[in-house]
């Protein structure tokens, strides 16, 4: 059941009642491109207003975007996992409301990223397992890189996301890189972020298995992590570079740290926040242990995630708020999370939009 359409200048909104956001063109109903935005931590669905709008605005006759409600508020201390089920399922109803959408892209924010990752794993459908007619009505899909939803998947980008989880050294900044005050967090955080505290510190230990995100760089079972990640045309990841005193610059930008690379102020009019650019290409990850040794900031686990999430290309896009008045809530700012952030973080956004495939 939802709620009457709203208009605002072409984009019209139809909410759900359970408080998530369907959010297309007034002029154009055949878009089929399906966009799923993904909020952080105690979010809701609302936190991507901005963003889903101007995604509509300057893409009105191709994207249907849905901002994602059914993990909002406490309901993200539950566990990526548990959110990456509830996620899953959310996904599949949009899909059924919508019977003409052909692909899927998913935008997420902060953990929501993690909990998309965990999602896409779960709705991923290899070539083999499609039938007959799912293969001909989706006759663009590549033929060796399988759907999500029964729809082709086309981007994958995750904003400020702690890919690398939160345990290693300067993960959190707000913890200033104090080695005892990092201990400390290991050993607490449950009892502030519960469930997913325990899987961004891999501190759980469910049934003796390895810690989720562990897990996550491989295919598990039924759970096709890798090969869903894979399957999309393109993966993006935004980061700070600083001031992001929640999610810090590695482990959102899957890093090591001798690999963040040396940033300029940008030249860009169009662009002023986006300092630095790269495309890496999908490496087989024998790094090995050298790398550990040469950089002591990793730890053998964070280096276990760099290299299992390294084996599929990613596109980084670094950005600075250093000179903003709102630096010092960057983690929000790079989402333009409210009406305030407009100003410093609409670039962004822009940037996203300007490069997605459509």
């Amino acid at each position: 059941m939802e709620n009457g359409k709203v208009e605002n200048g072409g984009v019209c909104s139809s909410e759900s009642i359970n408080g998530g956001e369907d959010i297309f063109s007034c002029q154009n109903s055949d878009a089929d491109h399906l966009v799923i935005m993904v909020h952080g931590i105690l979010g809701s669905a609302t936190d991507w207003k901005f963003g889903a709008e101007q995604f509509v605005r300057m893409l009105p006759d191709k994207v249907f975007v849905h901002c994602s409600e059914r993990n909002m508020a406490k309901l993200t201390l539950d566990g990526v996992d548990v959110m990456g089920e509830r996620l899953a399922e959310e996904v599949l109803e949009v899909i059924k409301r919508n019977p003409g959408l052909k692909k899927i892209s998913f935008v997420s924010h902060s953990v929501g990223g993690l909990v998309a990752r965990y999602a896409i794993g779960k709705l991923y459908r290899p070539p083999r397992m499609e039938n007959v007619a799912d293969l001909l009505a989706n006759a663009c899909v590549e033929g060796s890189k399988g759907t999500i939803a029964g729809l082709q998947p086309i981007n994958f980008v995750t904003v400020a996301t702690p890919h690398l989880g939160s345990r290693g050294n300067k993960q959190v900044p707000f913890l200033f890189g104090v080695t005892a005050l990092e201990k400390v967090a290991f050993h607490v955080i449950h009892l502030i972020f519960k469930r997913t505290g325990q899987h961004l510190f891999l501190c759980d230990n469910d049934e003796g298995k390895p810690p989720l995100l562990k897990r996550m760089v491989e295919d598990d079972g039924e759970l096709r992590f890798m090969s869903a990640l894979r399957s999309f045309k393109r993966r993006v990841a935004y980061s700070n570079v600083g001031y992001d005193h929640i999610v810090g610059w590695r482990t959102s930008s899957i890093r090591r740290n001798n690999e963040l690379p040396k940033w300029e102020d940008s030249l860009s009019e169009k662009y002023p926040h986006i300092v630095y650019e790269e495309h890496c290409k999908a490496c087989d990850g024998e790094q090995g242990e050298s790398v550990v040794k040469e950089d002591d900031s990793l730890d053998k686990a964070e280096e276990e995630l760099v290299t299992g999430l390294s084996r599929v290309s990613w596109d980084k896009v670094d950005v600075s708020f250093h000179k903003s008045r709102r630096k010092f809530a960057a983690h929000s700012v790079i989402q333009v999370k409210d009406q305030y952030m407009h100003a410093e973080g609409a670039d962004v956004i822009q940037h996203m939009i300007d490069n997605f495939i459509v």
